[in-house]
């Protein structure tokens, strides 16, 4: 389903369906889940432009609550001063993109996964987090393409200590997604201590020929400050 579309097109499966269609005079965008909990009509007043649909970050629904991803995984012991890669699934949200050449603006934002939350951190000054657990791939894991990606999770214990690691938090705004026959994302984990690590992402595909994902803050035409990634500062585990 990820593309670009002239305002002709449709996409259905059993979980869900979307398109454009021309209706009582108007161009229509449309979109409906199978099992009826949410659906979507809007008028579209051009004539001209594109859609486009492509994963977005995991972290605009039901509404904007965080900017944070918690993935709980099986305990990861990783030696001292060692680095390890593995994969891990996230969750994904499809961003649907109104497009012409000078513009772009977002319809519709969808998910086909239900959302849950956790709080990372003590009550008085901790984050909330979309929650996620996923098991641990020694390569990449077939998944769901309209429902999971993959993270290249590259780990680097620059302690001299054995450390022990069950979750994994992120903040969105460095999230940079690629896609193709799958939805991916790298990141990087550096351990500082039993008890803190610092998360970050890196913006390259996990292999060779995947397109970039639109951004949706590039879409809503936020400036955003850089940012050196998240300080997990609450614990590993």
């Amino acid at each position: 389903m990820y593309g670009v579309y002239d305002y002709d097109f449709k996409f259905e499966n059993q979980e869900i369906t979307v398109g454009v269609e021309k209706r009582g005079g108007f161009l229509r965008y449309f979109r409906s889940l199978k099992n009826g909990s949410d659906n979507v009509e809007k008028i579209l007043a051009s004539d001209t432009g594109k859609i486009i649909v492509n994963p977005v970050e995991p972290l605009n629904l039901p509404k904007e609550i965080t900017n944070y991803l918690e993935i709980e995984f099986e305990p990861i012991v990783i030696e001292p001063n060692s680095y390890r890669k593995v994969y891990l699934k996230f969750p994904i949200e499809i961003g649907v993109f109104a497009a012409t050449k000078k513009s772009i603006d977002i319809l519709d934002i969808f998910s086909l996964n239900n959302q849950k939350y956790s709080l990372y951190g003590p009550p008085d000054s901790g984050v909330i987090c979309r929650w996620y657990k996923s098991d641990v791939f020694a390569g990449i894991p077939k998944t769901e393409i309209l429902k999971e990606g993959v993270i290249e999770l590259n780990i680097q214990n620059t302690s001299h200590e054995w450390v022990e690691m069950r979750r994994i938090v992120f903040e969105s705004y460095g999230m940079k997604i690629y896609y193709n026959d799958i939805v991916s994302m790298v990141a990087v984990v550096k351990i500082i201590n039993r008890m803190v690590a610092e998360t970050n992402f890196i913006n390259k595909p996990i292999k060779d020929g995947m397109k970039k994902a639109l951004e949706l803050y590039t879409a809503r035409r936020i400036p955003v400050v850089e940012r050196k990634g998240f300080l997990m500062e609450w614990g590993l585990k």
